[in-house]
């Protein structure tokens, strides 16, 4: 096969495109612009376009298809030559489907936790079996690459992201793989600039849930209201399997599952994960691994990257790093943190970084989350607001929003680095959230340093 990518250097798209070249397919690209690790991971492959930009003269009738990443325009000179062409268009998880569609399709959607269950799900077959196409949202450990396609394996399992599939394409990503077993982690309003309204948000869950295939496997959290209602309606000839919290216990901060007479001790820790934990083990259940093969594999899963991820630490202070972002994701992180270290304070800090927690009519959601930190810390910048195209947003309409009188907001990475540094890091820990790079700070460096001095 011939296959163009256009924007090949987004996060996901460089991952499918050498994914195709290492199963051998003739694979070329462009971008206007691509950042690190896309530039120095498709470099590798020899897959870096020789130039920045776009040119229509890369598309041409010899491609057997062009793939269309969501950072690309709809007047792309690339993409309108390939429509003038009459080329197979495909967007990502269209070729997604296209390559998995005489598989099995395990497909895991919800707001959160879907990298990681994607992830728990990943190492345990790994141990056990069986082999397994995937694609998964974030690098893991022992993975050269985010995504597999292959001719043998007979197993496709997909992280279902519910944003939009590409400039023409405006139906959410998870509801073009049509799975045959579907999990579903939970519902809390995000991306708001496309779902403008929670219940048009949750329609999708539902529109999602009915594109299983017949006699296929719905596997929900049943801590979930709007997950068991969503069950309830669900077809008649699908199973549904609903998961809560396993038997656990925390103790010298180390989370230790209880299964018949045996514990096993994890190196993640958190309700949240707990959670996740539990519904990958009933997807692997269905690939044939029993509950004792997954506790024993699922001991030494580390996480995904950003998700939970230590970065330095000693017997005083552990810092770490999450993807949260959202409220629903921020309280269950600093929950986590301060149930894992009960004798330690925490610094959590946040940065709002994508369109919704920017937006100022969704900071109200905000209200509370980051009460239960000891020193709640909050970043935003000014800049990447205009960048969004967005109203300006004060620091005391950032304070309104979360109703926290002792939230402290910076928006110069500088000062927060250095209030940061100030801090009496004797028995606390640190969390940096976001989905985003607080403007460049390394974070990396933050944290040897604050574990340097307090040595």
């Amino acid at each position: 096969m011939n296959v163009h990518f256009i924007a090949i250097g987004g996060s996901a798209m460089h991952n499918l495109a050498i994914a195709l070249h290492k199963k051998g397919d003739t694979v070329t690209g462009s971008d206007d612009e691509i950042f690190e690790p896309s530039r120095s991971r498709l470099a590798r492959f020899n897959l870096l376009p020789l130039n920045e930009g776009w040119d229509e003269d890369n598309i041409h009738e010899g491609l057997d298809a062009v793939i269309l990443g969501m950072h690309a325009k709809t007047d792309n000179p690339e993409l309108l030559k390939a429509e003038k062409l009459g080329l197979r268009i495909f967007s990502y998880p269209e070729y997604l489907y296209e390559q998995s569609k005489n598989k099995t399709r395990i497909v895991i959607g919800g707001s959160h936790g879907k990298t990681t269950i994607t992830a728990m799900i990943l190492h345990v077959v790994r141990d056990y079996g069986p082999d397994c196409d995937y694609m998964v949202g974030a690098q893991l450990e022992g993975y050269d690459v985010m995504v597999r396609l292959s001719e043998e394996a007979r197993f496709m399992i997909l992280e279902g992201d519910e944003y939009l599939t590409s400039p023409i394409d405006r139906r959410p990503k998870f509801h073009l793989y049509k799975p045959d077993i579907a999990l579903l982690s939970g519902i809390a309003w995000d991306h708001i600039n496309v779902f403008h309204t929670f219940e048009n948000y949750i329609e999708q869950f539902k529109t999602f849930a009915s594109m299983i295939s017949h006699g296929g496997i719905l596997i929900f959290c049943n801590e979930d209201a709007e997950l068991r209602k969503i069950s309830q309606a669900a077809r008649p000839d699908i199973r549904k399997i609903p998961y809560s919290l396993p038997d656990y216990k925390v103790e010298s901060g180390i989370t230790r599952i209880r299964y018949t007479d045996h514990e096993f001790s994890l190196q993640i820790f958190g309700k949240h994960n707990l959670l996740n934990l539990n519904g990958a083990m009933l997807v692997c259940n269905t690939l044939g691994i029993n509950d004792e093969q997954f506790y024993t594999s699922i001991q030494r899963f580390k996480g995904a990257s950003r998700r939970m991820e230590r970065i330095a630490g000693n017997d005083d202070t552990v810092i770490f790093k999450d993807f949260a972002h959202s409220p629903s994701k921020l309280m269950a992180t600093i929950d986590a943190v301060k149930e894992q270290f009960p004798g330690k304070k925490l610094v959590a800090c946040m940065e709002l970084h994508t369109f919704s927690s920017l937006s100022l009519e969704f900071l109200k959601h905000y209200k509370g989350c980051m009460d239960a930190a000891d020193r709640a810390v909050l970043y935003y910048s000014p800049h990447a607001i205009q960048l969004k195209r967005l109203p300006p947003v004060s620091i005391a309409k950032v304070k309104e929003g979360f109703a926290n009188a002792k939230l402290e907001v910076f928006t110069d990475p500088s000062k927060l680095k250095q209030a940061l540094l100030q801090e009496n890091w004797r028995q606390k820990n640190l969390l940096m959230m976001s989905s985003g790079d607080f403007d460049g700070l390394d974070l990396e460096g933050l944290a040897n340093e604050i574990v340097r001095r307090n040595a």
